[in-house]
């Protein structure tokens, strides 16, 4: 019987611990559920206003939805923050387990602000085929430096030996599609410049980062409550051990 007594009061601390930790990850689960949430709602209201916009279709960039002169400049700005917030919250959800791919994510996320925040002239004008306004190059130095970063965060989770095999195996696959396409669009328009290439790698480029951004945070929102439930199951055990 006092020995019994001795492994639960041993047992208790453990349990404790295990049940403080939760806590902390149940957050995490709200931060990746609001991540996935924000890129979502962002990527639908960037594609209305590319649609609905009055942009060239095809042949032009994504930002020209977002000019003074559309009509859907308000709804694709909200898009881009929406998608600023996604790239920011998945960031702080990595932190600081996979350091190097949450600063990176950070990162994307902030000069996404600054695209947003940015508004190009009419058709996005970048050099060296086009003369472009201070604005231009700022709006489109951080559009291009924000999904770089997001690429490089793919690999950075890939390498990361705290991400979990599924993550890493996600974002190894999504980083081995986005690097030719990361390719293809950066010579294009140093080579080729605005049109149908540019145009429809760019927006096969953005829909990867989204879509594997959705995918990582509902992966992270999977991973952690499968922790929570260890936990509980683990706390159970402890404290309902028979004498």
């Amino acid at each position: 019987m006092a020995d019994g007594s001795r492994t639960r009061g041993a047992a208790e601390p453990a349990g404790r611990t295990r049940q403080v930790a939760a806590p902390g990850i149940r957050t995490r689960i709200v931060v990746a559920l609001a991540a996935a949430g924000c890129a979502v709602g962002g990527s639908v209201a960037v594609v209305v206003a590319v649609v609905a916009g009055p942009g060239p279709g095809l042949t032009g960039y994504v930002s020209e939805a977002g000019v003074a002169a559309s009509s859907y400049a308000t709804t694709f700005r909200l898009g881009i923050f929406g998608l600023a917030a996604a790239l920011l919250l998945l960031g702080t959800v990595l932190w600081p387990a996979a350091r190097l791919a949450a600063a990176l994510l950070l990162t994307s996320g902030l000069l996404t602000v600054i695209s947003g925040a940015v508004t190009c002239s009419d058709g996005c004008p970048l050099p060296p085929f086009e003369r472009a306004t201070v604005a231009d190059l700022v709006h489109g130095g951080a559009s291009i430096a924000a999904v770089a970063a997001a690429v490089l965060a793919m690999l950075a989770v890939l390498v990361s030996p705290a991400a979990s095999r599924a993550l890493r195996l996600l974002s190894g696959g999504a980083a081995a599609m986005a690097l030719p396409l990361s390719a293809t669009v950066g010579l294009g328009i140093l080579l080729v410049g605005r049109g149908v290439l540019v145009g429809v790698v760019e927006r096969l480029l953005l829909a990867l980062v989204t879509l594997w951004v959705i995918a990582a945070a509902t992966t992270a929102v999977i991973q952690h409550r499968t922790t929570v439930v260890v936990q509980h199951r683990s706390s159970s055990r402890l404290f309902h051990e028979p004498p």
